[in-house]
């Protein structure tokens, strides 16, 4: 049977297909939105890597503050020209507009997101504004040389494991639970 400490991280709202469509659509406008006010900054976007339905739960919420503490102490060196929290159904957000060069930042998220015991439950994307095409801009983590995320289950490409629906959403439930009550 399921753990007290499973259930706490699992308990939040089972959000639709349809949600999580909102969701991306309204964080994208809200990175354009940023990005057009400062189109020489770069721009943090933190969201947390939780498979399935349930998005969003007090520990959840709590394990995502923590990071963000994290990603503040990062950036403490730099002003910051705008940050933004929200907490959704379908998870937390932050937003960090900072005057850093966008590959400089990039390498100090993968940092957070490959140290931090956490960090591997937390998607820290740095954008740009492509000011030739007013288009939103990843960095990825190739273009820095570095090798794509792996899969917290089997340690396989996480793009592969999730398109193919590798592994159930207990199995992944489960290592969520082990990565925190590891912590």
């Amino acid at each position: 049977m399921w753990s007290k400490m499973y259930e706490a991280l699992f308990n939040g709202p089972v959000i639709t297909l349809a949600d999580m469509l909102d969701a991306r659509e309204n964080r994208a406008a809200t990175q354009l939105e940023l990005l057009l006010a400062d189109p020489k900054a770069s721009l943090i976007v933190a969201t947390m890597n939780i498979p399935g339905p349930i998005k969003s739960s007090d520990m959840l919420k709590n394990v995502f503050e923590t990071l963000i503490i994290e990603i503040e102490e990062v950036a403490k060196d730099t002003v910051p020209i705008a940050n933004l929290y929200r907490n959704p159904p379908t998870g937390p957000e932050y937003f960090l507009v900072l005057p850093i060069d966008k590959y400089v930042l990039k390498k100090r998220m993968v940092q957070i997101e490959s140290s931090h015991p956490y960090g591997r439950l937390l998607d820290l994307d740095v954008l740009y504004l492509d000011e030739d095409s007013n288009q939103v801009v990843p960095v990825s983590r190739t273009e820095l040389g570095l090798a794509t995320r792996t899969c917290f289950v089997c340690g396989q490409p996480a793009k592969e494991c999730g398109r193919s629906r590798k592994h159930s959403m207990d199995e992944m439930y489960r290592e969520i639970q082990k990565i925190i009550e590891e912590e």
